[in-house]
């Protein structure tokens, strides 16, 4: 059996205001591309489809688009796309029985039926090989909140709801499974020992608490295809628990990271092979600094002119860095002014004054921070400081969390 492992598309997602639709219409083709070429068995989307939970019409056709498209060219194809903490997991199943006739699976939520019991079948997916038999099963594990794993049944441990669910599943499928068909986990989550990306990864609870230890995959497990992380990477170094990492760079952070999917292949329960297949970049993104403003100003009259001829949509995405001894009212202006015909598109201006980190300065030399650089988390942090003078304590971080969940919830209905 042959997989394709992806995740964190982030459909709708914008730069700093800027819209990138283009990049997500050129990954998308290039992997209609692939899966034409090279024809897997399984398409495997861990999870953050979208960027929102709301997400732009034009990010809804251009999912829906892609996956009637990848049927029509590949009909023997299984689709598996789980909901992250970006997405609406009531969204993300709203369109189910129209795609499973288009052999895509598309979970969302854990369901717990009256007596108690996880309801484990729904969660529980048939991957047929090149041949049309069962070659292995697919443990369909979306973004794990809060209200769906704690409660009367389960008690008030978020980390230990977690536990059970993964430990009744794992068992539901072990007992479904017959020899040689192998178990494949899908699942949106950070594991332990990840490496994250600050800029783009919108933090699943509060402090390190939702770091979850890769042991929750027992070796019973061949595969499991990872969501949340936008970096590529193996967790714990092993081959066989991985993140496949986001096919464009979200934020300036992620400039050097190999965009990929994951070219999985499996010789009934063994994992064979996991390579990688690096995704071309459309637009690239380019970053200046930090350094004193007139070697900016220098380094941006140097950029190339722009090209009659050449795409627009193409031109790279621009963050400059400046150091600064003293605030510049019309830094700005500087900065467009050497930009003139340059063919690149500005998204953001960051200063550095002297003992700051990024950001704006007020003229006390304290720095005023971007809102959209803090995550809610912090957000509150900050006030709490503000308003108490002290460091806020672990309980009412917790308590937040659950508030801040609740919240999501009810903007998650479509």
């Amino acid at each position: 059996m042959r997989l394709f492992h992806t995740s964190d598309w982030h459909l709708g997602q914008n730069l700093h205001g800027q819209e990138r639709d283009f990049e997500h219409s050129s990954f998308l083709d290039w992997l209609l591309r692939q899966l034409k070429q090279e024809q897997p068995d399984v398409l495997l989307i861990a999870g953050d489809i979208f960027d929102t939970v709301n997400p732009p019409v034009k990010a809804q056709e251009g999912l829906y688009d892609f996956i009637v498209s990848a049927h029509e060219q590949q009909p023997l194809l299984t689709i598996v796309m789980i909901a992250g903490n970006h997405d609406s997991g009531a969204r993300i199943e709203l369109p189910a029985p129209l795609m499973r006739r288009l052999r895509t699976h598309a979970l969302g939520r854990v369901l717990w039926l009256d007596d108690g019991q996880l309801d484990a079948e729904r969660l529980l997916l048939p991957l047929p090989d090149a041949s049309g038999a069962i070659g292995g099963w697919c443990l369909a594990l979306p973004f794990l909140r809060p209200a769906e794993v704690t409660g009367a049944q389960l008690g008030d441990d978020y980390l230990k709801g977690i536990g059970q669910v993964h430990a009744r599943l794992i068992a539901a499928a072990e007992a479904k499974r017959e020899p040689g068909q192998a178990l494949i986990a899908i699942s949106h989550a950070h594991m332990a020992g990840g490496s994250i990306s600050e800029d783009s990864e919108r933090s699943l609870i509060i402090g390190n608490a939702e770091a979850l230890p890769a042991s929750l995959f027992g070796p019973s497990i061949s595969y499991v295809a990872l969501g949340h992380l936008h970096k590529p990477q193996k967790v714990n170094g092993e081959e066989r628990i991985r993140y496949s990492g986001s096919p464009i760079p979200l934020s300036f952070s992620e400039i050097d990271y190999k965009h990929q999917i994951l070219d999985v292949r499996l010789d009934g329960e063994t994992l064979v092979s996991v390579e990688p297949r690096l995704i071309p970049r459309a637009v690239h993104l380019q970053r200046l600094g930090p350094a004193p403003l007139a070697e900016i100003l220098l380094q941006l009259g140097q950029l190339p002119d722009i090209d009659l001829l050449a795409d627009e949509q193409r031109q790279p995405w621009l963050e400059v860095r400046i150091r600064l001894d003293e605030p510049q009212p019309d830094l700005r202006q500087q900065v467009e002014t050497a930009l003139q015909n340059k063919a690149v598109r500005l998204v953001r201006i960051a200063a550095e004054y002297a003992g700051n980190r990024t950001g704006d300065s007020s003229e006390d030399g304290a720095q005023l921070i971007e809102l959209d650089q803090l995550s809610p988390q912090e957000l509150f942090s900050r006030a709490w400081h503000d308003n108490y003078g002290s460091e806020v304590d672990e309980q009412t971080l917790k308590d937040f969390a659950v508030l801040l969940q609740d919240v999501q919830m009810e903007t998650e209905q479509p």
